[in-house]
C-alpha cells in the first residue's frame, strides 16, 4: 500500500492558519504533524504533535528537521512569519525543498529586505536603520518629510507610524520603540527603520515559487487609503481593477523582489505601492496571506490556496490553478480604539445583506483590545462574493456599518494594601 505524503506544518501561537491547511490535506490525502510554539512541557501537557519553542531557532530546527527524517516528511511549511526562518534551517538539515535561511531572514526583516532590494537595482525608498537606543540628531539632516517609521521585525501594519514632521518624528520612534521594548526585543536583534513616505494606492499580491518560478494566483487591490499616520489594513478586494499593463508590472516586480531576496520555493505574500508610475515593493514575506483573507480564494475545481500551497510543497505542479470568475472580497473590521472588548451588536443585520458569505469575530468578548499602532491582530472579519469587485466592496462597506462595537477603557490596576 503506497504510503499517504506528510508535511510538517509550523504555526505560531494562536494562529488563525493551521485550521484551513489541516482541512486542505484532508481532502488531498495528506498528513499533516502540527508543530507549535510553545514550551515542551506543555506541548506534553495539551497532547501536541510538536512543541517547540521559535526563541531558541537552532534547537527548534533540530527537533523539526529530526520529527521529519523520523516520518518520512515531503516537506515542512511555515504558516506564520515567525515560522519561516525555523522551517528554511530544518528543511535544509532534513534536505528537503526550501528557501535559503538567509533569504527567509530577508523577507523577515524589513531592513535586510531593503538592502537587498536596493543591491539588486529594484525600486525601494530611501531608508536608515537605527538602533533603539540611537540619537535622531545623528541622522536629522539626511531625513526629508514625510517618512514613516516601523519596527524591522513586527507582522503587518504593527508599530507603523507615519511623520510629517520633526516633532512626530520624535514621537513615532519613541512610540515604536515602547513597543518593541515591551516585546523584550534587544538592539542586537531588533531595530527600528526610518524610510521615505510613498503616496500612492496598495495592492497584495498572493502567489506560489516553484523553484524560482513565480505564479501569481490573485491581486488584491486596497480600495481605503492608506496615508497614515498609522496603516490599518481594511478591504482586500479581487480581481484587481488596475490595468493588464500595471498588473504586469505588479507581477514583475514581486518577481524581481523575490529573486533580490533569494526566495525560490513555496508561498509568498507581497505588499506593494503604485507611485510615480511604478509598483514598489513595500514588504514580501514568504508566507500565505494572513488571518481568516484565504477563504475569499477559490480556484478552479473548487480548491483553496491551502491545497495548491500543499500541492506545491509535495511536488505537484498547479498549472491548471485559475481563480474563479467573480469577485471576492474580505474587510479586516477595524479596531476603533484600545480598551475592553464588550459587545459586537448588529452581526445578523450585517450577514443579512446581498453577497455577505461570512462573518468572523476573533476576539473574545471581555478582553483587552488594543488599536494600531500597538495592536496585533484584528477585531474580525467581514467575506463577501459578487459580480463584480465594485459591488463586492459596496456590500463590505455596508455590513461594517451595520455593526455596533462597544469597547469600554481599560481601567488601571491599583495596588491595595
Amino acid at each position: 500500500m503506497e504510503q499517504r505524503p506528510r508535511v510538517i506544518l509550523l504555526a505560531g501561537a494562536g494562529s488563525y492558519r493551521c485550521a484551513p491547511f489541516r482541512r486542505a490535506a484532508e481532502r488531498l490525502g495528506i498528513d499533516v504533524i502540527e508543530a507549535e510554539d510553545i514550551p515542551q512541557p506543555l506541548g506534553a501537557l495539551w497532547s501536541s504533535d510538536l512543541a517547540i519553542d521559535y526563541l531558541d531557532a537552532d534547537r527548534a530546527a533540530e527537533a523539526v528537521a529530526a520529527a521529519s527524517d523520523a516520518s518520512g516528511a515531503s516537506a515542512i511549511l511555515a504558516l506564520d512569519d515567525s515560522a519561516t526562518l525555523v522551517a528554511a534551517h530544518a528543511s535544509e538539515r532534513a534536505g528537503l525543498p526550501h528557501n535559503d535561511p538567509r533569504a527567509s531572514l530577508a523577507a523577515r526583516d524589513k531592513r535586510v529586505m531593503r538592502e537587498a532590494l536596493r543591491v539588486a537595482g529594484a525600486p525601494t525608498p530611501w531608508f536608515i536603520p537605527l538602533r533603539l537606543d540611537a540619537d535622531l540628531d545623528e541622522v536629522a539632516g539626511a531625513i526629508t518629510y514625510p517618512c514613516v517609521v516601523k519596527p524591522t521585525r513586527l507582522s503587518g501594519s504593527r508599530g507603523v507610524i507615519r511623520a510629517n514632521n520633526r516633532d512626530e518624528l520624535d514621537a513615532a520612534f519613541a512610540r515604536v520603540n515602547s513597543i518593541l521594548r515591551s516585546e523584550q526585543a534587544s538592539d542586537d536583534h531588533d531595530q527600528i527603520l526610518i524610510e521615505a513616505y510613498l503616496p500612492g494606492e496598495e495592492v497584495a499580491v498572493e502567489g506560489i515559487l516553484t523553484t524560482g518560478a513565480l505564479t501569481v494566483l490573485a491581486i488584491f487591490d486596497k480600495p481605503d487609503p492608506l496615508v497614515g499616520p498609522f496603516f490599518e489594513e481594511t478591504i482586500y478586494v479581487t480581481p484587481s481593477r488596475h490595468s493588464p499593463l500595471l498588473q504586469e508590472r505588479i507581477h514583475a516586480r514581486t518577481a524581481e523582489a523575490a529573486a533580490a531576496l533569494g526566495i525560490k520555493q513555496g508561498p509568498v505574500h507581497a505588499e506593494l505601492r503604485l507611485s510615480d508610475a511604478d509598483a514598489w515593493v513595500i514588504e514580501i514575506a514568504g508566507r500565505s496571506i494572513g488571518g481568516l483573507c484565504s477563504t475569499i480564494l477559490e480556484f478552479s475545481a473548487g480548491q483553496s490556496l491551502e491545497e495548491l500551497i500543499l500541492r506545491n510543497a509535495i511536488g505537484q505542479p498547479i498549472d491548471d490553478a485559475m481563480l474563479r470568475d467573480d469577485a471576492a472580497g474580505v474587510m479586516m473590521i477595524p479596531i476603533p480604539r484600545s480598551g475592553v472588548l464588550k459587545r459586537v451588536d448588529g452581526i445578523d443585520d450585517a450577514r443579512r445583506v446581498p453577497g455577505i458569505t461570512g462573518i468572523e469575530i476573533s476576539y473574545r468578548l471581555n478582553t483587552p483590545i488594543d488599536a494600531l499602532p500597538e495592536g496585533a491582530a484584528y477585531l474580525g472579519f467581514i467575506f463577501a462574493r459578487g459580480s463584480s469587485p465594485a459591488w463586492v466592496e459596496s456590500r463590505l462597506r455596508e455590513a461594517h456599518a451595520l455593526l455596533s462595537i462597544r469597547i469600554d477603557p481599560l481601567l488601571p490596576v491599583m495596588r491595595v494594601g
